[in-house]
């Protein structure tokens, strides 16, 4: 073990750190658990662009009410460099090991350095945090989360006074701030008793999440629908913070036959029964999918511990389900809010949809041809609400904005994904089909005979640790460094590096500008509409893959076509993962 974790390690088993921080760190010395001390230790936490996230635990390198002090600080000094004391900070937490514990304590840091707090007393969905800074006019927010990763992970979110979550040049400067606080004694703190007494401390009134609901139920496109085709939806809000503004605002807009999936339906920081509380998991969506089978529900809704995801299983006609990919259900989304906003003469004028490389080029192509204008970003939703914000000096109109990995918001009173408004017009969408005879499973083949059948996927393979990291990192200087012409039986036609800020013509071999902001992210534009992404995550020891396959044919099936670009779609990613040395699973 190097000088400087050593190091570490004795500062770390010495006051000011608690007894219980000192004896957890002293058992693992004591069991010579090396491995474990340098993961815990190698580094400090980093906090990034995407906010602080890490496994909960006592160390440099893990989430605790120590580095969420530091971190807290940093923050508060960017705000106070700001003169943004008076204006404040709204603090929301989910229901996670330890949310309550690190939300106090940022209570307590902002409130030392004389900086208002409005605080949720209770656990909240995320999106109700961007709507609280804006509706109470506060500088910035903070949210504890660390969204779907399992039970051993929390974080800390940052959002700026747009109510979107920080980017430049706030979000570097942030990350500056933090860095010079390197000791703790440069850290102010108050403990909770005494924030709590103090006049720079407020409990968010009960008048805003009404508010809240309000401004949902009026993103409602066909209300007349809901009353007279009644749908009965299953939900489950994953132990989480959905568990009552979900179903609340469920019931504004109309619907009435709401049953929760009672096992995940309480709120509990060990996800019992899905250790992986993610609705892209199948396994966090079995359970609701057995409740909808039982109580022959229409559709089964699910949002993450921070409600700010959803997942969705359809009933079709036959009385089979079908689990959807955040793809599929932005697909259907986009479909329905733009084609009935626009056959309602409810479209507002320029209208925008602000979405990211690596979600389904088909949204792109279902919005345009409702005369809905679309941006295309990197993947965060922080970087769709830093679009989106300019919107109101351009006189441009944000409907709706989504990833694939299942965040979806249509509305421009919050500046993040946001499950509950996106739970809403699901459920809505669902009724207005089922008024015209139609399953949703059917729109979504109609959508495919009409746009074509667009198959995408991700791979994530995961590389922990120090060695992870430059796995990773080589990973991508390789693709730079060879850029494949075909990647099996496709043909490589543009190259888009976007850390590098250029578009590589392969044909040309010429390069052009792009505008994204830079990012670690390699597109490869292949023949007949197929594509390959590569990106390190942001925020875990990954690095994900997302593949695209494109089939269409008037003369065959909907059935044979989606057959054909299954098969190649296989065959794409097996190629391509095998250039790199990799493999699925």
């Amino acid at each position: 073990m190097n000088e400087s974790i050593l190091n570490k390690i004795r500062e770390w088993t010495s006051a000011p750190y608690d007894q219980d921080t000192i004896a957890e760190i002293k058992s693992l010395a004591a069991a010579n658990n090396e491995a474990e001390l340098t993961d815990r230790f190698y580094r400090d936490l980093e906090f990034g662009t995407g906010g602080l996230r890490g496994v909960l635990g006592a160390g440099s390198n893990r989430m605790n009410i120590y580095n969420v002090r530091k971190v807290t600080q940093g923050l508060a000094n960017y705000i106070l460099r700001n003169n943004g004391a008076p204006m404040g900070v709204v603090i929301g937490r989910d229901s996670r090991h330890q949310s309550d514990r690190f939300a106090e304590a940022a209570a307590g840091v902002f409130t030392a350095n004389g900086i208002k707090v409005y605080y949720y007393d209770d656990i909240h969905p995320t999106p109700t945090v961007s709507f609280a800074i804006r509706r109470l006019s506060a500088i910035c927010g903070i949210m504890i989360t660390a969204s779907h990763n399992p039970k051993e992970y929390n974080g800390y979110k940052v959002f700026w006074d747009d109510g979107a979550q920080v980017t430049p040049p706030h979000d570097t400067a942030i990350i500056d701030e933090v860095k010079n606080v390197s000791d703790l004694s440069m850290v102010k703190v108050m403990p909770f008793d005494q924030v709590k007494s103090s006049p720079l401390f407020q409990v968010i009134d009960s008048e805003v999440d009404p508010i809240f609901y309000a401004k949902t139920k009026s993103l409602s496109i066909h209300p007349e629908v809901i009353p007279a085709a009644p749908v009965k939806i299953c939900y489950s809000p994953l132990y989480g913070t959905g568990y009552k503004m979900v179903p609340a605002a469920l019931k504004e807009f109309g619907f009435k036959d709401i049953l929760m999936v009672a096992e995940q339906s309480v709120p509990n920081g060990d996800f019992p029964t899905t250790p992986k509380p993610n609705p892209e998991e199948i396994s966090a969506m079995q359970m609701g999918i057995d409740c909808a089978k039982k109580n022959a529900a229409d559709v089964f809704i699910a949002t993450d511990p921070d409600a700010d995801r959803i997942g969705a299983v359809l009933r079709k006609k036959d009385g089979s389900y079908l689990l959807l990919n955040g793809n599929q259900i932005a697909t259907l989304l986009v479909y329905y809010i733009t084609s009935e906003l626009k056959n309602t003469g409810k479209m507002p004028p320029n209208p925008r949809m602000v979405s990211t490389i690596v979600t389904t080029d088909l949204i792109f192509a279902i919005a345009e041809s409702n005369g809905v204008k679309t941006y295309s970003t990197l993947t965060g939703f922080k970087w769709i609400g830093l679009i989106t914000r300019g919107f109101a000096k351009t006189g441009e109109t944000f409907i709706f904005g989504c990833e694939e990995s299942h965040g979806y918001n249509a509305a421009d009173f919050v500046r993040d994904k946001d499950a509950v408004n996106a739970s809403c017009l699901f459920a809505e969408m669902t009724a207005y089909y089922g008024s015209k005879g139609l399953s949703v499973a059917e729109v979504l083949d109609n959508i495919y005979t009409e746009y074509g059948y667009y198959r995408e996927s991700q791979v994530s393979i995961t590389m922990k640790g120090m060695d992870g990291a430059e796995q990773i990192n080589g990973l991508m200087r390789r693709l730079r460094a060879e850029t494949p012409k075909k990647v099996g039986s496709y043909d490589v036609l543009t190259v888009t590096d976007v850390q590098n800020s250029t578009l590589l013509d392969m044909k040309t071999n010429s390069t052009s500008p792009i505008e994204l902001p830079k990012s670690n992210v390699i597109l490869l534009h292949l023949s007949d509409k197929a594509k390959v992404v590569a990106r390190p995550s942001g925020t875990e020891p990954k690095i994900k893959f997302y593949f695209t396959t494109y089939g269409k044919s008037a003369a065959d099936s909907l059935a044979d076509v989606k057959a054909r670009t299954e098969s190649a779609h296989e065959a794409l990613k097996k190629d391509f993962l095998a250039s790199l040395g990799l493999r699925e699973g």
